[in-house]
C-alpha cells in the first residue's frame, strides 16, 4: 500500500481569506505547515491536495493563476527537500451540481486512481466539515486541524466529531503522524 496523506489547502497548509486566495502573491503558508509536510514527505509519505476552487468558477482568479499558487507551493516546499505528488481541485461553485465539491467524493476517487491505492484509512487532514464528511465517506481517517475553519468547525460539531483527531495545526499532525503517535495509513 503507498504511504500516502491527503490535505485540504486553504486553512491547513496556508491561511484561508473570505475574499479568496487569487494570486500566488496573496498566498501565504501558515507557520509550520510546509515544514510538516517536508516531515512527512522525508518520512516517506506522498503527499496529495484535494481543494475546493470555486473563486474559478466566480471570475476571482483563473487557471493560470492557480497554477502559480501551486508552483509557489511546489518551490517553497521544495526548498524543504519536499513535494506535492498530486494537486486534486474542484473549479465549481457551490451552487453547481458536481461530483467532485467536497464533501463529494470525486477528487477522491482521483486520488484512488492516480496512486492506485484504497484510501480506507488513509490520513485526510482538513478544516472543514466538508472535508470530515469526504474522508468518511471514502473510509479515509479525518483528521481535523484548529487552524483556518477548524475551531468553528469543532464548534458547529463538536459532538459529531468523536472520532477524528483534532491538532493545532498541520506541524503538530505531521509529528504525530511520523513519530508514529498516529497512523496515516494501514502501513503508518
Amino acid at each position: 500500500m503507498v504511504k500516502l496523506v491527503i490535505l485540504d489547502r486553504d486553512g491547513v497548509i496556508n491561511e484561508d481569506s473570505d475574499a479568496f486566495v487569487k494570486s500566488a502573491q496573496e498566498w501565504r503558508p501558515i507557520p509550520g505547515s510546509l515544514e510538516g509536510m517536508a516531515r512527512l514527505y522525508h518520512a516517506g509519505y506522498r503527499l496529495a491536495i484535494v481543494t475546493n476552487q470555486s473563486g474559478l468558477a466566480r471570475d476571482l482568479l483563473d487557471f493560470d493563476a492557480l497554477g502559480a499558487i501551486h508552483d509557489k507551493l511546489q518551490r517553497l516546499l521544495g526548498e524543504l527537500g519536499g513535494r506535492v505528488d498530486g494537486v486534486f481541485f474542484c473549479p465549481h461553485a457551490p451552487h453547481e451540481e458536481c461530483a467532485c465539491r467536497k464533501p463529494e467524493t470525486g477528487l477522491l476517487g482521483d486520488v484512488s486512481r492516480r496512486f492506485q491505492t484504497d484510501l480506507t484509512r488513509v490520513s485526510f487532514i482538513g478544516d472543514k466539515w466538508s472535508d470530515v464528511v469526504a474522508a468518511r465517506a471514502v473510509g479515509a481517517r479525518p483528521i481535523l486541524v484548529t487552524t483556518g475553519h477548524g475551531r468553528s468547525t469543532i464548534a458547529a460539531y463538536g459532538d459529531r466529531l468523536r472520532d477524528v483527531a483534532i491538532f493545532d495545526d498541520l506541524g503538530a499532525t505531521a509529528d504525530a503522524i511520523v513519530e508514529g503517535r498516529f497512523g496515516a495509513s494501514a502501513d503508518g
